[in-house]
């Protein structure tokens, strides 16, 4: 049995944890030889589904604020005392789990530098796992990340730890190696896999709308900030605007807050929300099947929201966040210029601009105006790919062929009841 250790930045919302979890699901479908050990301080690992032959190691949790200072969610301990305590439990659980790889999630030396002594403990020890770096496609402006990664050493730490750099992300929407300016050594390291396609969700686009209570043509915008940490101002611009449309003319609009808002903002959101046409939840696991359900998504832009949009070819209105980075706003900005979906600049948007924008996406929708082709969508398959062949392990030819006509499925660009079906029965 391979062991497989994934670490995974957790700082700030959801989708660290859960595109970590998206690659460990898949590396243990592919084949029946692995085991995945997750470790990560995310609050909310425990709410998602976890496959067989998946544990997770749980951090003492660290926050960051708009501003990208960390502290401690949780525990009355000041910073420097929480890195070296989960520096500790990371240093013991890789020794004592014994992986023969360690996949690494955007930062070479973890949050706070908290994985530099495993990494030094790696190269003076006899048996050293292969180390494999994963960068979605953005990380932030040029400006910022080249200061950042020039200031950490994180370049030369690529050429002293790492066997390889996989981007999930594609070079024809932003080439990192040219964009940062990685210097030769770095870049020879890393592979395009490109973006990742999501699995479909448990329900059906029809099962979805009759549990909405969505009339038969009538159009359904899907409202979602993510893990809502910072999504109150999206929201509540929604829901003003929503205030300022004849009920009769107001679009069917389902909310869903996220499970990292405040109670206070979700309590003010609720009380604004109560509105004929308008529904909301706090949180969902299975956004694929609301997304499927929906005919236009409202979000913001992080990378998981994107791969989920561009898998199900669904229209989009994105407001990007802009603090502490402007990563969203850089990816949000590519898909737009590809024509993949219409981006607003959260600052200064009035509600009545966010309207507009979603009108305009739903007259889009219905003459029926066909949308680009997507990037490559079949990331999951050659980060897999990539990882086996750094272990030596082939996967299992049943699987693989489910994982193939997944990927059929999404260049033929098949309706969702259709994709749905002929996943279930190959599986």
């Amino acid at each position: 049995m391979k062991r497989i250790l994934i670490y995974s930045h957790d700082t700030f919302g959801l989708g660290n944890i859960r595109r970590m979890l998206e690659i460990g699901r898949h590396l243990v479908q592919e084949s029946q030889e692995v085991s995945v050990l997750v470790i990560t301080g995310s609050p909310m690992l425990h709410a998602f589904r976890i496959p067989d032959r998946i544990d997770y190691v749980k951090l003492p949790c660290l926050s960051r604020n708009v501003d990208g200072r960390y502290g401690a969610r949780s525990l009355p301990l000041d910073l420097d005392a929480l890195v070296r305590l989960r520096a500790n439990l990371i240093r013991s659980t890789i020794a004592d789990f014994e992986p023969d790889l360690i996949l690494v999630d955007k930062k070479p030396f973890g949050v706070e530098d908290e994985l530099s002594g495993a990494l030094m403990d790696l190269q003076s020890g006899g048996r050293r796992p292969k180390l494999v770096l994963l960068l979605r496609d953005i990380l932030d402006s040029p400006e910022t990340t080249m200061r950042v990664w020039r200031k950490n050493g994180y370049f030369e730490a690529i050429e002293a730890y790492y066997d390889q750099v996989l981007v999930v992300g594609s070079p024809d929407v932003f080439d990192l190696r040219r964009e940062y300016q990685f210097p030769p050594f770095a870049a020879a390291k890393i592979r395009f896999c490109g973006y990742i396609a999501r699995q479909f969700g448990r329900q059906t686009r029809a099962e979805v709308r009759h549990g909405l209570g969505v009339r038969e043509g009538q159009p359904l915008v899907l409202v979602t900030p993510g893990g809502g940490e910072d999504g109150h101002d999206l929201i509540g611009a929604c829901l003003s605007g929503l205030k300022g449309i004849p009920a009769t003319h107001r679009p069917r609009t389902h909310i869903v807050c996220g499970p990292e808002m405040a109670d206070a903002r979700r309590i003010a959101i609720e009380a604004a929300a109560v509105l004929p046409q308008v529904s909301m939840q706090d949180f969902s696991d299975d956004m694929m099947s609301l997304m499927a359900g929906a005919d236009v998504v409202l979000a913001m832009g992080g990378y998981n929201t994107v791969c989920e949009l561009l898998t199900l070819g669904k229209r989009a209105v994105l407001v990007p966040r802009v603090k502490p980075g402007i990563e969203q706003h850089m990816r949000a900005e590519r898909m737009a210029g590809l024509g993949l979906v219409r981006m607003l600049n959260p600052v200064g948007l009035t509600p009545s601009a966010l309207m507009a924008g979603l009108q305009s996406e739903l007259a889009a929708l219905a003459a029926h105006q066909a949308l680009p082709q997507s990037p490559r969508l079949d990331g999951l398959a050659r980060v897999t790919a990539a990882i086996f062949d750094a272990i030596d392990l082939t996967a299992d030819t049943a699987r693989s062929a489910v994982s193939t006509l997944f990927t059929h499925a999404q260049e033929a660009k098949w309706s969702l009841p259709r994709q749905t079906a002929v996943v279930s029965s190959v599986c």
